[in-house]
């Protein structure tokens, strides 16, 4: 393996090709071709077809001076960060590689990966800010977001304030002047915008162009628009292209797609990463070898589990939408705001496969049919092979005060579904035979 090194500055018997083929004939390769090799040069690696997994927790240099000088990088004396490997609290080849392959979904010059989606967004929200500050943020997020920001980061002088998933852009700037006169008052600044979109478990769309145009126009100094995508990325939306700066993914849902591993990400601009990774790198937190490797594998397939899944849940919610003990739709393919439908016009390139249906009644009917399901398994999380269904209200969401929840629209009579890649037929009589409960 030593013959691959030759040069200080790549330390590494992986280190990609460069130039890396990204056009073939004058035609630019699509992330789905990408997948299969980029970031990865086989000859480095004793002609390995994919990846090896990478276990070991240090790397040996070339010599003292490059050493020295990834050093420098690693602790910021030297901007650009680290040429080669160091650690593996800090990178490693298979997260290397991963970091690459997601950067290309979302068209983003740099992408940073954790041992969990929460990791991701609790690092990145404690790389910007500060005591003082005040983070804008959409409602509804996923609880133990929305949890982080008003229960961990308020005990360090850290406040918020929330807008509707769904609020005009007036009602968007609105927000965000109120937050700079908080922070004004505190002594401290607008630390980011944190949007989810569509949002858990409603699927409610936030307008991320309006949030960029609200932002450039009310603060003084921008700063970052984070999104977590994870209902709709990486194949249906890409959030950079609208407005937001960072893009934060669990890669447990649909990028890992298989329910057997955890992980998380977030991507953009490299100005934008840099905080988050320096902070990773005093943390730890990034994600071990294996589940990297494992999320190798699964990007190959990413595309035809989602499309997959979107085609199957069209299906299901047609079924759905005119079943009598349905009283209502939180899918993307069936919206009735115009509002709503102007956004997912604008920002959408798929409805996805994960949404919430209203039954009649309450917690108890709900209980029925999830109880009565034969095929779709009972369980949180979303975005696998395998047809799921929860309870956010009494689940996901249940740390989330009652009012709170009522008037984010997460009631007792809310099932979220996340359709997987079975027959769609199947699921059909599933969903009739379990509904005969309610």
């Amino acid at each position: 393996m030593a013959d691959a090194i030759d040069s200080t500055n790549t330390p590494t018997p992986r280190r990609k090709p460069k130039p890396e083929k990204t056009s073939v004939g004058g035609r630019e390769l699509s992330p789905a071709t990408l997948m299969m090799g980029h970031g990865f040069d086989p000859a480095l690696s004793e002609g390995s077809l994919k990846a090896p997994v990478f276990l070991t927790s240090t790397f040996a240099f070339e010599n003292a001076a490059a050493g020295k000088r990834h050093f420098e990088g690693i602790t910021g004396k030297r901007e650009g960060g680290a040429d080669g490997l160091v650690y593996s609290r800090f990178n490693g080849p298979n997260q290397e590689i991963l970091e690459d392959r997601l950067a290309i979904w979302d068209g983003a010059e740099d992408a940073l990966t954790f041992a969990s989606g929460m990791t991701a967004i609790c690092i990145l929200m404690m790389a910007y800010a500060s005591a003082g500050d005040v983070i804008v943020h959409s409602g509804p997020l996923y609880a133990a977001s929305e949890g982080f920001v008003s229960k961990v980061l308020s005990k360090f002088g850290v406040t918020y304030i929330d807008f509707p998933a769904g609020a005009s852009p007036q009602d968007i700037a609105d927000t965000l002047d109120r937050a700079k006169c908080q922070a004004g008052e505190t002594g401290g600044k607008v630390a980011m915008v944190y949007l989810e979109s569509p949002a858990n478990p409603t699927n409610a769309l936030v307008d991320i162009e309006a949030v960029k145009t609200a932002r450039d126009a009310v603060l003084n100094k921008p700063c970052p628009i984070a999104i977590d995508n994870t209902f709709l990325g990486p194949l249906w939306q890409r959030p950079l292209d609208h407005g937001a700066d960072i893009v934060a993914y669990s890669l447990t849902k649909y990028v890992g797609g298989h329910s057997d591993l955890v992980a998380g990400s977030i991507a953009g601009a490299k100005h934008w990463m840099d905080p988050v990774r320096a902070l990773r790198n005093t943390m730890g937190g990034i994600v071990d070898p294996n589940t990297a490797w494992m999320l190798l594998r699964s990007l190959e397939t990413v595309e035809l589990r989602m499309q997959r899944a979107g085609e199957n849940a069209a299906k299901v919610c047609a079924f759905l939408r005119d079943h009598p003990k349905v009283t209502g739709l939180g899918y993307l393919g069936f919206i009735d705001d115009p509002e709503q439908q102007n956004i997912y016009d604008r920002h959408c390139m798929g409805a996805g496969s994960t949404f919430s249906v209203f039954l009649n009644g309450g917690e108890a009917e709900c209980f029925r049919f999830l109880d009565h399901l034969q095929i779709a398994k009972l369980a949180v999380s979303l975005g696998g092979t395998e047809t799921l269904a929860s309870h956010p209200a009494s689940m996901t969401h249940l740390s989330v005060p009652p009012e709170r929840r009522a008037a984010l629209g997460i009631t007792d009579a809310l099932v979220r579904i996340s359709v997987g890649i079975e027959d769609a037929g199947d699921l059909i009589a599933d969903f009739e035979q379990a509904l005969e409960y309610v």
